[in-house]
Order: structure tokens, then C-alpha cells, then sequence
């Protein structure tokens, strides 16, 4: 795997033979709020020729409030797209109680949905999709449960299950190429459309740290045709 600085950015590229892409990874600033209380996630994009794959995770443990929660995503391309298709997407339901215990379901396509020309970019969207249902919630918290939820989580029928920390997409983007980049991400919170924070890109020695966690990774599936993508 090579790393290349692109300005304040740290571009990930991975080498297959015959196969090249490369990631990138925002995250919500530190000390992100919403009128819930604090957020933290991340999302990572992977590029390659005529796709845009994306991992989206809520990295905020133990929310209090349903305004927590992810519940769309838009993104810039560098090349202009602002149409495209969803293909695929993928997460874990998790079904909280109302005393903060928490059941997981099965692997499930997301139900959200993809929104064309939205702010110069595209748009991952549960709202006007399947929302309020399948946000994507946070870890637990101590004791492995859900202690902090208020009723706009815990029990809440509207609103569970929910997807638990991490969502994966691949969006099919005619004109997308190897060196098309992400220029900007902006995470949105809550049943409430317009709840936005908009991501930067982290420090390398940040990003690594998050890499080494299992964060955020690189990971390539073999496609019809010898293209490799999630």
C-alpha cells in the first residue's frame, strides 16, 4: 500500500494487479455538537473506475438523543458528478428497549436511498427513504447497554431498529475514474432534515490511528468483469 499527501489530505492507494483505487476518510470535527448532544463519525470513500464505495459508522457511544444518530451523507466529486445509482448497501439491525438493552437482527440493505444533485454532489438519504427507521446508532456504552437513551431511542417503535455503527454503499457514478477524489462530506443527524456537520479530513497520524482501530479500511470484491469493489 503507497500513501500519497494531497495537500492536508492523506489519500490512501491500494495496488492490485490490474486494479487501482484510492480512499479517503472524513470525519465530524472534534467537539461536533447537534441539539442532541455530541456526534462523532466517520466516512470512508474508495474510488475506482465507475463506482464510489462508502463506509459510514456513528462513532458516538452510548447517544442520548435520536439527534445523535446518522441519517444521510453528501459528497462532492471532484470530476462533477451529481448523478448516479445505488447498488448496494448493507447494515446490522439493532433493536433498543426502552430499559437500554438492545437486541441485534440480521444484515439487512439499509432501505436508504440516493438523492441526485444535492449541494454539487450526490446524497445518501434515510429520510426520505425509510426514515425514521435504520439510523445509524453509536456503540454501546458501559455494561453494554444503551444507559443514556432517552425515549427518542430506547423503545421507541418510529425509530428501531436502527443500524448498528456501520453502514456500507456502493454507488454506481458514470465518469468516475481512479483519480476522481471526494472534496467534501457533510454528515447529518437526526429525524430532522438539515441537522448538518460538515467533515474534514483528519491529520495522517489521525487516520491511522482510526485505520489501525478498524475505523476505517480498504476492502476490494472481485466484480464481473475483473473490477474489484465492495
Amino acid at each position: 500500500m503507497k500513501f500519497s499527501f494531497l495537500g492536508a489530505g492523506l489519500v490512501l492507494f491500494a495496488s492490485v494487479p490490474g486494479v487501482y483505487a484510492n480512499t479517503i476518510t472524513f470525519v465530524t470535527p472534534s467537539g461536533a455538537t447537534t441539539s442532541g448532544g455530541p456526534v462523532d463519525a466517520s466516512a470512508t470513500f474508495t474510488t475506482g473506475a465507475g463506482f464510489v464505495d462508502i463506509t459510514l459508522t456513528d462513532l458516538e457511544a452510548n447517544p442520548k438523543d435520536v439527534a445523535q444518530l446518522l441519517s444521510d451523507l453528501d459528497f462532492v466529486l471532484s470530476n462533477g458528478a451529481t448523478t448516479g445509482t445505488l447498488a448496494s448497501s448493507s447494515g446490522q439491525e439493532i433493536t433498543v428497549a426502552s430499559n437500554g438493552t438492545f437486541t441485534l437482527g440480521n444484515a439487512v440493505s439499509t432501505g436508504w436511498g440516493l438523492n441526485n444533485n444535492v449541494g454539487g454532489g450526490l446524497q445518501l438519504d434515510a429520510l426520505g427513504f425509510i426514515g425514521p427507521e435504520h439510523l445509524i446508532i453509536g456503540p454501546p456504552g458501559a455494561g453494554l447497554t444503551y444507559s443514556n437513551a432517552n425515549s427518542s431511542i430506547a423503545g421507541n417503535g418510529p425509530h428501531n431498529p436502527f443500524l448498528n455503527q456501520t453502514a456500507t454503499f456502493v454507488v454506481d457514478v458514470t465518469g468516475v475514474t481512479v483519480d476522481t477524489r471526494i472534496t467534501s462530506a457533510t454528515f447529518s443527524f437526526g429525524t430532522t432534515p438539515g441537522i448538518n456537520v460538515p467533515g474534514t479530513v483528519p491529520e495522517p497520524s489521525s487516520l491511522l490511528s482510526l485505520l489501525m482501530l478498524g475505523g476505517a479500511g480498504l476492502v476490494f470484491r472481485k466484480r464481473l468483469g475483473g473490477v474489484f469493489r465492495r
